[in-house]
């Protein structure tokens, strides 16, 4: 179950960041200090940050407070959450007057491997999950087998210099129709390599289908759908790098005056940036925001190319789908604030987002609610997309409910399973992104020729 709480949130929320942002976070800023002690069964790792189930936290605000100690909420449930911290960052939490407890790390992890340690493949369990090189080859073979509806784009490059692709899906896909678009994003986090797989499995299916799935078809042909498969590529193999897990989040963007790596991309957007208390401005935290809005070289990126599908004043892309993992939750702007109708956003546009949200979530079981109702986040690529180009967008957290099914690192044998279990949402939104305002009814007032 995940609350939808609300109610007296601005006093607990200042009373708790305060006393959050009070707490000794400093010894933080150095990632070789000893972690906790480690729990039954587990191996203490001093670099990395482990995760922990913390007991009272019952409402967005005391949710909301526990980011401010610089940790991340992985997973919400009626007054207990699961964080990832580091040393510090537990002790502040303890300091918020919660309890802590330690849970097993991921399979596998071990310390961190020597500077310029070559990247490995993922451990025994995980061998199908793809490497961004593994992904490259699939992809690029994929274009070649059907280089008439599907074309590549490298649109920059990675902090480390590696190619950020932007793969077009369309009937005519040398030619840019005058065809609603929409956009499916992945990999923001580096830990969360499920979502690397839900881009390569679309993919394949829009690919396969096209010509004998009707339904497939039909889309491709009115449609052009956009799959930017990898935002965070460096992340993603560094978390990988010493043949094992280390649970890394950000991207590979060294911090001036710091020696804390890492910028959180998906606190990094250019709208409310670091607003509302929902990310942090210290280089150790999980959700450090950048130094300043879109610094992040892979947020850069992929905003001048949502920006470059401005066309005769227009947006193009209506409708995306930004894939994390975990916690089965279909998830809505905004983040930075608690209202339903916050700056730019009107009553039928809430409505519209519920409707279709609430619809994607009955075809594959998530929770559907409002970001905000978790707790806030400010920076988000969601609120971005919605508050500064107009396009409906969506989180959708994958597999697992929690960290019993494997948190950010379930096994490979999930991958088929979790990855078709959203194609029918993905359908849905393809279908009704000349016209969302459809989903309440209001297409007459909207949209033109409806």
């Amino acid at each position: 179950m995940r609350p939808r709480l609300r109610g007296g949130r601005t006093t607990v929320l200042a009373a708790l960041l305060s006393l959050a942002l009070a707490a000794p976070i400093a010894a933080a800023q150095d990632r070789t200090a000893p972690a906790a002690g480690p729990a039954a069964g587990t191996t203490a790792h001093p670099r990395l940050p482990h995760q922990y189930e913390v007991t009272g936290p019952a409402t967005p605000a005391q949710r909301t407070a526990l980011t401010a100690t610089g940790a991340t909420v992985d997973e919400v449930h009626a007054g207990k959450v699961v964080i990832t911290a580091d040393r510090a960052q537990a002790r502040a939490v303890r300091q918020l007057g919660y309890a802590l407890r330690r849970l097993p790390d991921p399979p596998a992890t071990a310390p961190a491997a020597p500077a310029g340690a070559a990247v490995k493949d993922f451990p025994s369990g995980y061998a199908k999950y793809h490497t961004y090189d593994e992904a490259t080859k699939e992809i690029d073979a994929l274009v070649a087998k059907y280089p008439a509806i599907l074309s590549k784009q490298v649109i920059g490059t990675s902090q480390e210099g590696r190619a950020l692709l932007a793969l077009k899906l369309s009937k005519n896909v040398t030619k840019d129709e005058a065809e609603p678009e929409v956009l499916f994003t992945a990999h923001q986090h580096a830990r969360e390599h499920l979502t690397v797989e839900m881009a390569l499995y679309l993919l394949n299916e829009f690919t396969s289908k096209y010509g004998s799935d009707p339904r497939i078809t039909k889309l491709l042909d009115s449609r052009e759908v956009w799959i930017i498969p990898d935002l965070n590529p460096d992340g993603g193999a560094y978390d990988i790098a010493s043949g094992s897990f280390r649970s890394w989040r950000k991207n590979r963007q060294p911090n001036t005056g710091s020696r804390n790596i890492g910028t959180d991309l998906n606190r990094n957007w250019d709208f409310k940036w670091g607003c509302c208390g929902g990310s942090s401005s210290s280089t150790s935290s999980e959700t450090y925001r950048g130094a300043s809005p879109a610094s992040a070289p892979e947020v850069q990126v992929v905003a001048k190319f949502v920006r470059s599908r401005i066309v005769g004043g227009t947006q193009q892309i209506k409708a995306a789908i930004d894939f994390h993992t975990y916690s089965e939750l279909v998830l809505w702007p905004f983040g930075f604030t608690d209202d339903d109708t916050g700056p730019g956003m009107t009553r039928d546009d809430h409505d519209a987002f519920a409707a279709i949200g609430k619809d994607m979530a009955t075809t594959n079981g998530y929770t559907p609610e409002q970001s905000s109702d978790l707790y806030i986040t400010d920076g988000s690529i969601d609120d971005w997309l919605w508050g500064d180009q107009k396009v409906f967008a969506y989180t959708f957290e994958m597999y697992p409910t929690s960290f019993l099914g494997g948190g950010f690192y379930p096994k490979d044998s999930v991958i088929p399973k979790e990855t078709t279990r959203n194609r029918e949402a993905v359908l849905r939104l393809l279908e009704i992104a000349d016209c969302p305002y459809r989903a309440i009814g209001k297409e007459g007032q909207y949209c033109k020729g409806s």
